[in-house]
């Protein structure tokens, strides 16, 4: 079954990762053998030849570079300007892949269906299709000023996430407390004016509620769970997913294991030790759709390989081709066949058609 994926740090598993994403799983993992300057060294779980593989034929695809201020324990960048250089060599990635076939940017309505016609059309194999990438920013730091904005809205960037870890430039994001900031209250403004989606996920609970209000435009959730199944601020409350639904959001959920188990340790906790499989997932889906009364909001996000690999995702979940499970789980639950075609993918084309332009 087709299967779209709201949230993929592709091009940062390319270029800070070194990672030949045209190439399978298993030779990605083979080359990084006995590197360990990073925690999920051959331990990846993301390609572009894997995502063929599991019918995942359209991703939202991020750029992503944080600003660090003096004394922050965070990685990231001295100057927004560095940052903005970083985002820009991660467009430059998502480019080759297009010259190279590997991939197609989805940056409005037309190339939106005739990106679908073409993963629909059973006559050619999916692994000589390309993968559709929707560009989002997650966290604005790169953004030098507001004038950025209009040259990344130029470029094809349709979505933002106005915060990510941290204190960030524009808006505080996960560990962190406090209002957006000036300059995120203006990005909203911009952001509405251009149509683009704001996407909420790593806000604060008061930068929440501040967007929402500002905000006016088409909403969603790439990568969350619910704060009442693992209690983090990371997650969502039950009064936000309500105001998702009411906005008519969609919510991804995640498969990064410390957002599926309250007690978590990173670097410590293992996965089938703590029972963390893809079970956990469709939990947080029930969750949504008791709030909502529906299947409309729930989707998937996956963020795998966004900063760590196997030994933080589901214990059943080898390489993200094998999120296609997902189905017999879903089954075993008792969701219906046009359930799972929403959370696999229908769910997110009625959003994008809904809200793409063109």
């Amino acid at each position: 079954m087709l299967l779209i994926d709201a949230h993929l740090d592709l091009a940062m598993n390319a270029l800070e990762w070194n990672r030949d994403l045209k190439k399978p799983v298993q030779a990605i993992r083979q080359r990084e053998a006995g590197l360990n300057d990073k925690p999920d060294r051959g331990k990846g779980t993301v390609s572009l030849p894997d995502l063929r593989r599991g019918e995942i034929g359209l991703v939202v695809a991020t750029q992503i570079a944080r600003y660090v201020a003096p004394g922050s324990p965070l990685s990231g960048w001295n100057s927004p300007e560095q940052a903005w250089a970083q985002t820009q060599g991660q467009l430059a990635w998502y480019r080759a892949m297009e010259e190279a076939g590997e991939m197609v940017q989805i940056a409005d309505c037309v190339a939106l269906e005739e990106h679908i016609a073409r993963w629909n059309d059973k006559s050619v194999p999916n692994e000589h299709k390309p993968i559709g990438y929707i560009l989002s920013l997650e966290g604005a730091d790169s953004l030098v000023d507001l004038s950025y904005l209009e040259k990344a809205y130029a470029y094809g960037l349709r979505a933002i996430g106005p915060a990510h870890y941290g204190d960030g430039r524009y808006a505080p994001g996960t560990g962190s407390s406090g209002p957006l900031k000036a300059a995120g209250r203006e990005l909203l403004r911009e952001m509405d004016r251009l149509n683009m989606v704001l996407d909420v996920t790593h806000l604060t609970d008061e930068g929440f509620k501040q967007a929402l209000d500002i905000f006016q435009g088409p909403v969603w959730a790439s990568h969350h769970n619910c704060r009442a199944l693992v209690n983090h601020q990371r997650q969502l409350t039950d009064e936000q997913i309500r105001e998702l639904i009411r906005r008519d959001a969609v919510i991804g959920g995640v498969f990064d294991a410390w957002m599926l188990h309250n007690r978590w340790e990173r670097g410590v906790s293992d996965p089938e030790t703590a029972g963390v499989c893809l079970e956990r997932i469709v939990d947080h889906f029930d969750h949504i759709c008791e709030l909502a009364g529906n299947t409309h909001h729930i989707a998937i996000g996956s963020d795998l390989d966004g900063g760590y690999g196997k030994e933080q995702s589901p214990y059943d979940l080898d390489r993200i081709s094998d999120l296609q499970r997902l189905v017999e789980i879903l089954v075993a639950r008792g969701y219906s066949e046009a359930d799972i075609q929403r959370i696999f993918h229908g769910n997110w084309l009625r959003f994008l058609r809904k809200n793409l332009k063109g």
